[in-house]
């Protein structure tokens, strides 16, 4: 407490006298003389509190937890006026939510009857769901919409790609029956960097047979999957030498769960053309949760975090591949791939 005894005396005997003005000036000082100064900070958010005003008490309470988040060091007698700090706030947070949902109830809107952007951001208000944003792993496109799904119906070349949903789900079944050996683990580790810390690293339970690869199509699918092939060929796919196309049938033991995780970029989205879907298969991508339809694509960022898991009785297979988001345009498509061929190339 060196340096804080003189602030601290003068606030201590100004609350002996029921002085609050003197009280809040002494505290002042303190805290414009040094805005580190987390016990006064958090002495004045209890004076705010005792005199009944919470926003005020609020606001301090959170500076000093953000100036202790920002310390080397917090000394362990200030903990517990942290604690307190946590407490409050969760407390009139949940407060403040129930006045705002109660108001809006009396008008007649509330969470199941509100539009569905409205629904969501009052689920985000009252703490029942937390915020998801892009966060990509590698490469961040500033500027796009916060979108975790796409619907198939902005797309118009989707038709084109479902419609051979049965073609291809035929190459699928006889590259299994003929040629069960092109899937492999989809977690593998490089040899030259450390492996991931993936649970499924090269397990089965979640397995990939590469129609694309490293911008290529894989040896041999030419013949074994064309209809596939095709198919592929009516998507906006990204052409990046050595990275993209980017495609496979992706598979999903039963009781496979793919963790949590961001994709690499922002600037695609991932399609899945669900082939075989037992009950049981979902995914979730943000705060959203989706269950594969045969058939149906389903597009979404990637960039959110996401999961999956297969809680069926038999395998999952999609074919995946890779877009570009339609809020690109072409001239920052254009400069784009340069970028990510200048980053794959550097060290070459």
């Amino acid at each position: 407490m060196t340096g804080q005894t003189p602030w601290l005396d003068q606030a201590r005997d100004a609350h002996r006298r029921g002085d609050t003005a003197a009280e809040a000036r002494a505290l002042d000082d303190a805290i414009r003389a040094d805005r580190s100064n987390i016990a006064a900070i958090l002495a004045m958010a209890e004076l705010k509190r005792r005199l009944q005003d919470d926003r005020a008490a609020g606001s301090f309470y959170r500076l000093a937890l953000g100036t202790a988040e920002q310390a080397r060091s917090v000394p362990p007698a200030l903990h517990p006026g942290l604690q307190r700090a946590e407490a409050f706030l969760a407390a009139t947070e949940r407060a403040f939510a129930d006045h705002l949902l109660g108001q809006l109830a009396k008008a007649g809107i509330d969470r199941r009857n509100a539009v569905p952007r409205v629904a969501e951001a009052l689920r985000m208000l009252a703490g029942e769901q937390p915020l998801y944003l892009q966060q990509p792993s590698m490469f961040l496109f500033p500027g796009l919409a916060q979108r975790p799904f796409f619907e198939r119906s902005d797309f118009d070349w989707v038709p084109a790609v479902e419609a051979a949903t049965d073609a291809i789900r035929a190459e699928l079944s006889a590259l299994i029956e003929k040629a069960a050996d092109r899937f492999s683990p989809y977690v593998t580790a490089s040899g030259n960097r450390p492996p991931p810390n993936n649970p499924l690293l090269d397990k089965p339970d979640w397995g990939a047979a590469w129609l694309w690869k490293d911008g290529e199509i894989a040896s041999g699918m030419q013949d074994l999957c064309p209809h596939a092939l095709a198919a592929l060929a009516a998507a906006p796919q990204p052409v990046v030498p050595g990275r993209a196309p980017l495609a496979l049938f992706s598979r999903l033991k039963p009781g496979t769960h793919i963790a949590p995780h961001h994709g690499l970029l922002n600037t695609r989205l991932i399609c899945h053309l669900p082939l075989i879907v037992p009950n049981g298969c979902s995914l979730r991508v943000g705060a959203e949760t989706r269950a594969w339809r045969e058939g149906e694509l389903m597009i979404f960022d990637d960039s959110f975090e996401h999961e999956a898991w297969n809680r069926g009785t038999s395998d999952r297979t999609v074919m995946l591949f890779e877009i570009w988001r339609p809020d690109i345009d072409t001239d920052e498509r254009a400069q784009l791939t340069r970028i990510f061929s200048a980053i794959d190339n550097y060290g070459d």
